[in-house]
């Protein structure tokens, strides 16, 4: 249901999904658990922000000074410029400021910036934030942004949905250190995987599990009220490039006899051995706590096996139904496999064959693409795998 509701918002161009102050606090205290001095005397960057109503300007700069910030710059799109479109509401900041003006509000992107007390009350926090329009419409993509994040040393954001790949590329080129949400299917794109293989970007301190709650200004595309606030949930993710704790946690693991007899997943418990792959040389594991400990050959795992992945305890080697041959050539065998679920076995929900030979386009349905596999029966295609391997 998420799922299909974020492809609505897509549909409609709704990027307008404002995250909650409380995902950002636990957020960010993970980083400084691992390290305390992570912002300290760095220049943090929010861009495709709202800096009025924003939580994440509201985050840095009431903590401004515990975290030992050097500045803080908060950016925001233009009204006009958005793909969705809705009532714009006008802080009590802009609105009685000398430099206020009516049609800029609406073609203009702004810039708030937080350095030193300007209220003269001893402390640099909400009060401080100054602010003005910038030149351009506030997209990040252009010059006056990114000047901006060249001069920053962190990025924080949850950058528009519908431009996520371009914003990905626009943060990756800059070699910034950052911390930013994405949805949880992102990490299969053939361009931002790559990262998550080599180790240079990895899932954030919260849980995949439950997707994210924003808040939404779009009245038609509500999953609940709370203190009359319209709230989404969309499977969500934080990504980073920065450390935290949770990443170098080991997973406990049962040996491979044991999830045999008495793994809680009745696609392993009660079965002589795992699946063995028709076309390369791994077993398939559908669920990451079902990983053997004692198994040292390439495994297939769910791509929520990021959520729990230890660089020190395995290495990732590729990604099923992925086309990443000109970075890493050596992936051909398995790149173009396509895992594939027999029809019959569908109202079981049991694994069912999987092949990927002669296998022949059919037709889309609502969620699945339908091929005829090699013996006349009917498939669909299955979910993507992450392939990996104990590190010895």
């Amino acid at each position: 249901m998420a799922n299909e509701k974020l492809s609505a918002a897509k549909s409609a161009k709704n990027d307008e999904f404002y995250t909650q102050y409380h995902d950002i606090e636990r957020e960010m205290e993970a980083y400084l658990e691992y390290d305390t001095d992570v912002f300290r005397d760095k220049t943090v960057l929010l861009p495709c922000d709202d800096p009025d109503w924003s939580n994440f300007t509201r985050y840095f700069a009431q903590n401004f000074e515990r975290l030992g910030m050097r500045k803080l710059i908060s950016t925001s799109y233009a009204p006009e410029s958005k793909k969705y479109k809705y009532p714009v509401q006008l802080s009590f900041l802009e609105t009685n400021s000398p430099h206020y003006d009516s049609v800029k509000t609406q073609t203009h992107g702004k810039i708030f910036v937080l350095t030193h007390d300007k209220t003269g009350d001893g402390r640099i926090n909400l009060d401080d934030l100054e602010w003005d329009y910038l030149q351009g419409d506030g997209d990040f993509r252009s010059k006056e942004v990114t000047q901006l994040r060249d001069e920053s040393d962190i990025i924080v954001t949850n950058p528009p949905f519908s431009l996520f790949r371009d914003f990905f590329a626009w943060i990756m080129e800059s070699g910034k250190s950052f911390i930013m949400i994405g949805n949880k299917n992102c990490v299969t794109i053939k361009e931002i995987f790559p990262y998550f293989k080599e180790n240079k970007i990895w899932s954030g301190r919260k849980e995949w599990a439950g997707g994210m709650w924003f808040e939404t200004k779009n009245p038609d595309d509500v999953d609940k009220v709370v203190d009359g606030i319209n709230m989404k949930n969309v499977p969500s993710i934080w990504l980073t490039n920065l450390d935290h704790g949770r990443r170098h946690q080991y997973l406990q693991l049962m040996t491979m006899e044991d999830n045999l007899k008495y793994s809680r997943h009745k696609e392993i418990k009660g079965k002589n051995s795992y699946e063995q792959y028709d076309n390369y040389d791994a077993i398939e594991v559908p669920f990451t706590d079902a990983i053997p400990s004692d198994y040292n050959g390439v495994m297939g795992v769910p791509i929520s096996f990021l959520d729990k992945y230890c660089p020190e305890q395995f290495e990732i080697l590729g990604l099923t139904q992925f086309g990443c041959h000109d970075d890493f050539p050596d992936l051909r065998r398995y790149n173009e496999y396509k895992e594939y679920r027999t029809i019959d076995d569908i109202e079981t929900g049991a694994l069912g064959t999987k092949t990927n030979e002669n296998a022949v386009l059919i037709g889309k349905g609502e969620k699945k693409t339908y091929y005829m596999n090699k013996e006349g029966r009917m498939v669909h295609s299955e979910y993507k795998r992450i392939f990996i391997r104990k590190k010895q």
